[in-house]
């Protein structure tokens, strides 16, 4: 797929899920995996990875960083009902 010149590029990035995790929640809402760290659909794209990151003297956690690319009326939404997914919450 070829970016369009209108599209736009957002990253985010979300704690205490892995990239296997992530691929598979943009698989459901309607992209394909393309390579290890890409999924593609129609009007967006994301490429993925990942890093290990201290949130104090003796926890880490897996930090995936996602760059979002897309026509911009299409992120938003993508954006938000991954994060709804992505959430974790503790307990």
């Amino acid at each position: 797929m070829n970016a369009n010149e209108n599209w736009v590029r957002r990253e985010r990035s979300f704690r205490g899920i892995s990239e296997r995790l992530a691929i598979n929640y943009l698989e459901n809402l309607g992209a394909e995996q393309v390579d290890d760290d890409h999924v593609e659909a129609d009007d967006w794209m994301v490429t993925l990875s990942s890093q290990t990151v201290g949130i104090g003297p003796s926890v880490s956690l897996t930090q995936v960083d996602l760059i979002f690319e897309g026509d911009p009326d299409a992120l938003d939404s993508l954006i938000e009902r991954f994060a709804q997914k992505a959430m974790r919450a503790g307990g």
